[in-house]
């Protein structure tokens, strides 16, 4: 989860490596660091806190020169967040330096090796370990650092993203990747080092992106060396031009990122489906389903896979599939799926979901489904991640950068790229009629105008957060398309403002949770008018008859909710798979403004990070 930038070339490394860091500070916010080359030694500062406190400290503790540099901002797994377990970590000669994100599992039996032979540990990090661990190699056999760190990791166990710099050979640094990500920048006798492309896209377009099991040399003079880290062999890069730009990672004028991106979300489902869906022909074109439209025809089974946000979307997928295609699914999380012995079927569909296409279990889980013979099909937003090269075909979201810890723009364009799979299936198997398939694109095309309808409620829905800013516990209410809805809207308020919420079937409400219910408890609840309204409204009159506090997500010009909920707000009409797209909107908004208001980090929330790549 932790942030990994590096620079060397001919600017001064300093400038980019401190502006990487900050970019890149939605990874890990516990700590931060950077080491710089001036040219006869390694500086290096670093401290507990955001990358504001490094920028702060540094100045006073080091000279800035220097056209070699590395920096870290980390999420801490192996020792608590302060000064000493802060990124970079010295070898115990001062000759080597490194950043490292990941685990190194077998970190301890390593440091009791290391320890006997008389290397001496400062931090509780596995870092260091790592470190030490290479330069022990290269002393021993006398090799060069490159042929030390590989190795070194051919005795490691885990994960890593890892950047190593030795003064001794000051014109390169030597990375590598197992688990967690990692992009190289190519400019003009300059590269970047980076966990995403955000901290270089102003310098160059052009990067190389190493897969699982590579490390890179990468020499300033020489260019870039890729090696396979079991058996050395070389390896042929690929350049690849970016499609990002720097006004996609900047906030654009919001005072947060996550309040950009639920405004970005009209556009982010008109990207995804852009180019997808020819509305008046009747067409959906998806390369991934066109060229294994058999396979997913023929399918007895899907089974999604996913974490967090994108579980939910998950859900949302399971009703839409079994509705639209008629074909039974399953929705596991990734995290549980890999570490039992599912059944798995060689004609089985397993469609894994993921934000940031790298999120660790859900790789361990795609990797498993492979091994047992089904066909995996991937659902992410970042061209060129590991789940897309790992998997057998997919398909992106186009939803662009999104920063913000707690995924929003990710969810809903999650929900469109699923949608339209389960369209362009149930149009092929004939499960739905040809005139329904047509107004559903129809209706899907109208879904951004919509979103931005739903939008224009937020000075409304700022009040009702002003109201219940200081309320301890939310109960969440939903049933069919919504009940996934209602855990997304639990788990966003959880998130960003540490309240404690959870998200029920409305139906399961009277097994268990209504006990909670009293004049101190808001409870949100999405009755909307298609589906299951009349039980959804007995549901909210059971509430009030025990004087919780409701507020109701409903469709415009309803009136019997209105009647019976302490606030209302309105979102348009449309069909009923596709209401998530709406509903979810106010709920993103409503956990926002109550977090903004308590004086919440909403970017980077507590003990969060964007890219979980540890299990």
């Amino acid at each position: 989860m932790c942030g990994i930038v590096g620079y060397i070339g001919h600017r001064e490394a300093y400038p980019i490596v401190l502006k990487g860091l900050k970019r890149l500070e939605y990874r890990g916010y516990d700590s931060a660091g950077i080491a710089l080359y001036d040219g006869n030694d390694i500086k290096l500062s670093k401290t507990k806190g955001k990358v504001a406190d490094l920028e702060d400290r540094l100045v006073n503790e080091i000279s800035t020169n220097g056209s070699v540099g590395i920096g870290h901002t980390r999420w801490a797994t192996h020792g608590v967040p302060n000064d000493v377990n802060s990124h970079p970590h010295y070898s115990n000669s001062g000759d080597l330096v490194i950043i490292h994100n990941g685990i190194i599992e077998n970190y301890e039996s390593l440091r009791k090796e290391l320890l006997n032979r008389g290397y001496t540990f400062t931090s509780e990090t596995d870092t260091e370990v790592l470190v030490n661990l290479i330069e022990d190699v290269k002393t021993k056999e006398n090799v060069k650092l490159g042929k030390a760190v590989q190795i070194a990791l051919n005795q490691t166990i885990g994960a890593y993203a890892i950047a190593v710099f030795d003064r001794q050979k000051p014109d390169e640094i030597v990375v590598a990747r197992l688990g967690s990500p990692l992009a190289i920048g190519v400019g003009e006798d300059e590269f970047f080092i980076a966990s995403d492309a955000s901290p270089f896209i102003e310098y160059t377009n052009n990067a190389i992106y190493l897969e699982d099991g590579e490390m890179a040399i990468v020499r300033r003079k020489k260019g870039i060396k890729v090696r396979k880290i079991k058996d050395d062999s070389l390896v042929d890069p690929y350049l690849q031009e970016l499609q990002i730009n720097l006004e996609q990672i900047e906030k654009g004028g919001y005072d947060h990122f996550m309040l950009k991106e639920i405004y970005e979300q009209p556009n982010a489902i008109s990207d995804t489906y852009r180019g997808r869906i020819r509305v008046a022909e009747g067409i959906i074109k998806m390369a991934g389903i066109d060229d294994n439209l058999a396979k997913l025809l023929n399918a007895k089974r899907i089974i999604v896979i996913a974490c967090g946000t994108s579980w939910h979307a998950g859900l949302v997928a399971e009703y839409i599939f079994e509705e639209l295609v008629r074909i039974p699914v399953e929705v596991e999380y990734a995290s549980e799926f890999r570490y039992r012995n599912p059944v798995i079927h060689q004609d089985d569909v397993v469609i894994a979901i993921s934000q940031s296409g790298e999120t660790a279990d859900t790789m361990a889980a795609i990797k498993l489904a492979k091994e047992r013979g089904a066909f995996v099909f991937g659902v992410c937003n970042v061209v060129g991640s590991s789940i897309s090269r790992e998997t057998h075909a997919g398909a992106y979201t186009h939803a662009g950068p999104e920063i913000g810890v707690a995924s929003t723009k990710a969810f809903t364009t999650q929900i469109t790229v699923l949608s339209l799979i389960a369209l362009k299936l149930a149009e092929r198997k004939g499960t739905i009629s040809n005139s329904d398939f047509h107004y559903y694109l129809q209706e899907l095309e109208r879904i951004p105008e919509k979103v931005k309808d739903a939008l224009e409620s937020n000075d409304h829905i700022k009040l009702i957060a002003d109201t219940y800013k200081n309320a301890r516990n939310f109960l969440y209410l939903g049933r069919g398309y919504n009940f996934p809805v209602a855990l997304e809207g639990a788990l966003k308020l959880k998130e960003i403002s540490y309240i404690h919420a959870e998200g029920y079937p409305a139906a399961e409400m009277k097994h268990g949770p209504i006990a909670l219910i009293d004049e101190q408890m808001p409870v949100v609840v999405i009755a909307t008018k298609k589906g299951h309204y009349e039980k959804v409204v007995s549901n909210i009159q059971e509430i009030k008859s025990r004087k919780g506090k409701i507020i109701g997500i409903v469709t415009e010009g309803d009136e019997t909710v209105k009647r019976l909920a302490d606030h209302v707000i309105e979102i348009p009409e449309t069909i009923e798979f596709l209401t998530p797209l709406l509903t979810t909107i106010p709920l993103q908004l409503l956990s926002y403004h109550i977090a903004v208001m308590l004086g919440k980090n909403v970017d980077q929330p507590r003990n969060l990070a964007k890219s979980v790549t540890v299990e």
